[in-house]
C-alpha cells in the first residue's frame, strides 16, 4: 500500500521527539485518502527482558516509580520486567539492563515476540526476550538497585502468582504482561 509524507515538522526534539505529519495514504479501495495530518511520538525502540528461574519457577521483576502511570490517579510505581530504550545493539542493551537493574548476569536471550503498544501516537517497537536466570547468576547482591535517579526494587515472584496479579491490576504494564503471557506459552509446549 503507497503512503505519500506531504510534510514533515518537528514540533519537539528533547529526550524524545514529536513530529507533525501531513500524510496521505491509499485506501482499501485503492483511491488515496485526503490530506491527514497526525502527530508521532518517537521515543525510539525498546527490548524487554523476562527473566524465568527454572528451579524456582519464578520470574524476577522488577518495581519502580513511573511518573505517567501515576497521573489520572494511577498506581505510579509499576512491576514489570527489565526494559531499556535500544541504543547501539539491541542484545547488548539487554544484557547491560538486566545487569543494572536486577544484578543478574544473563547470556543466553530467547527472543518471545515484538509489537507496537500504542501505534495510534508513537512509533516505539517493544521486542521482547526470555533469558533464564538461577541463583547462581546474580552478582550483585543488593536489594534496591539502578543507576542515576533510578530507583528499583528487585522482586522474584513465582510465575503463577504473577500471571494471578495481572488478574488483580497488580501488574498491569503491557510489555510484562505480554512477556507472561508468551513464557506462560512457552512453557505449555514442553
Amino acid at each position: 500500500m503507497k503512503v505519500i509524507i506531504k510534510e514533515v515538522k518537528r514540533e519537539y526534539d528533547g529526550i524524545f521527539k514529536v513530529d507533525k505529519v501531513i500524510l496521505q495514504h491509499e485506501k482499501f479501495d485503492g483511491s488515496m485518502s485526503k490530506d491527514i495530518v497526525r502527530l508521532n511520538f518517537d521515543r525510539g525502540n525498546t527490548v524487554a527482558i523476562l527473566l524465568y528461574n527454572e528451579t524456582n519457577k519464578s520470574v524476577v521483576l522488577v518495581k519502580q516509580f513511573r511518573y505517567p502511570a501515576y497521573v489520572g490517579n494511577g498506581p505510579g510505581w509499576l512491576i514489570e520486567c527489565v526494559a531499556g530504550i535500544k541504543d547501539n545493539g539491541e542484545i547488548s542493551v539487554a544484557r547491560k539492563e538486566v545487569l543494572e537493574e536486577t544484578g543478574y548476569k544473563v547470556d543466553k536471550l530467547r527472543y518471545l515476540t515484538q509489537f507496537y503498544p500504542s501505534p495510534g501516537g508513537c512509533s516505539e517497537r517493544i521486542s521482547v526476550y526470555l533469558a533464564y536466570v538461577e541463583a547462581k547468576d546474580k552478582i550483585k547482591r543488593e536489594e534496591y538497585m539502578g543507576e542515576g535517579s533510578e530507583d528499583i526494587l528487585v522482586m522474584e515472584v513465582a510465575l503463577s502468582k504473577a500471571l494471578e496479579m495481572i488478574k488483580t491490576g497488580e501488574i498491569c504494564d503491557g510489555k510484562t504482561i505480554i512477556g507472561l503471557f508468551s513464557l506462560r506459552d512457552e512453557l505449555e509446549k514442553i
